[in-house]
């Protein structure tokens, strides 16, 4: 009970209570990752399960239409699916993904930004230009050349299988210089202070000062910067997604599910595409307003 209440007597959780747009972010973000996550309990139907999906019941309106129908709250697809499971279990998959690819683009740039800003010289500079010339080049025109490279190389009966590492390590890899530029910067700060200097002189190794000194120094700007780029991570995912070299229609995230209400949608069926378009919005934007709230409540020039 102590703990909880030092925590939330925090500088961190009053910031928090005093923003009403960061109340309403992290609920919002609560309650889509809640049923995201619970989709196999919270979902009223198994979009997956054949067994239980009847085509006599395709392209259902709301329940609020006069042709709708109870048991379909949000209509169904144009396989009688239900719409308000698949929009569960969707988010899920959009979610995994964009934590997937920034816990692995926050991987290789912590350990090339420490590397740069720690070592410098010619390696930083390598490193350095390496991310700037990425950097010149949109993050969805990096991931469509590596997923591209990577369909090519695979045979086609292999690429269901793939679809997901390869779609995680092509966003990962069209993000990891944002997280290299950050802690290069915080580590050249680091290196130079009063702490690393005195463990340079009883002699740890330039490794383990890295990983114990200058990296938990450094994580504060790396934290900020990942819930920021988890909304970048899905809106790319979605995006692949909607352009048709994304995740499997077997196992359709959000941006899998606007593509193929997309078809419908000049011929009456909004609520195919609509929905997830919503839920799609929710998620990003409230992810976007819990990091910017993160962000001014983590710089001490603005406490």
């Amino acid at each position: 009970m102590r703990v909880i209440q030092r925590l939330w007597d925090s500088d961190l959780a009053w910031s928090w209570r005093h923003s009403p747009l960061a109340v309403v972010a992290t609920v919002t973000t609560f309650l889509l990752f809640v049923g995201a996550f619970g989709a196999p309990w919270l979902a009223p139907h198994n979009p997956f399960d054949l067994s239980g999906i009847n085509l006599l019941d395709a392209l259902l309106p709301p329940v609020w239409n006069p042709d709708g129908n109870a048991t379909y709250l949000l209509g169904t697809d144009s396989q009688g699916r239900d719409l308000f499971s698949m929009l569960l279990y969707g988010t899920r998959i959009s979610l995994l993904i964009g934590f997937a690819s920034v816990l692995l683009a926050m991987l290789v740039g912590i350990v090339l930004g420490l590397i740069a800003g720690y070592a410098g010289g010619r390696t930083d500079a390598i490193i350095m230009r390496i991310a700037d010339i990425q950097l010149s080049f949109p993050a969805i025109l990096i991931a469509l050349l590596i997923d591209g490279v990577a369909r090519a190389a695979v045979p086609k009966h292999l690429l269901d299988s793939i679809a997901f590492p390869v779609l995680i390590g092509a966003i990962a890899l069209a993000g990891w210089p944002q997280y290299a530029r950050t802690v290069r910067g915080s580590a050249m700060v680091e290196k130079n202070k009063e702490y690393v200097l005195a463990a340079k002189v009883i002699g740890v190794s330039g490794y383990r000062t890295m990983i114990s000194h200058v990296l938990p120094n450094v994580l504060g700007p790396v934290l900020v910067l990942a819930t920021v780029h988890l909304a970048t991570a899905i809106i790319t995912e979605a995006t692949l997604s909607f352009l048709g070299v994304g995740v499997p229609p077997t196992s359709p995230s959000l941006g899998t599910l606007i593509r193929v209400g997309n078809d419908f949608l000049f011929s009456g069926e909004w609520w195919i595409t609509i929905f997830p378009g919503i839920m799609l919005i929710l998620l990003v934007l409230s992810v976007n307003l819990m990091g910017d709230w993160l962000r001014d409540a983590l710089n001490p020039r603005l406490s």
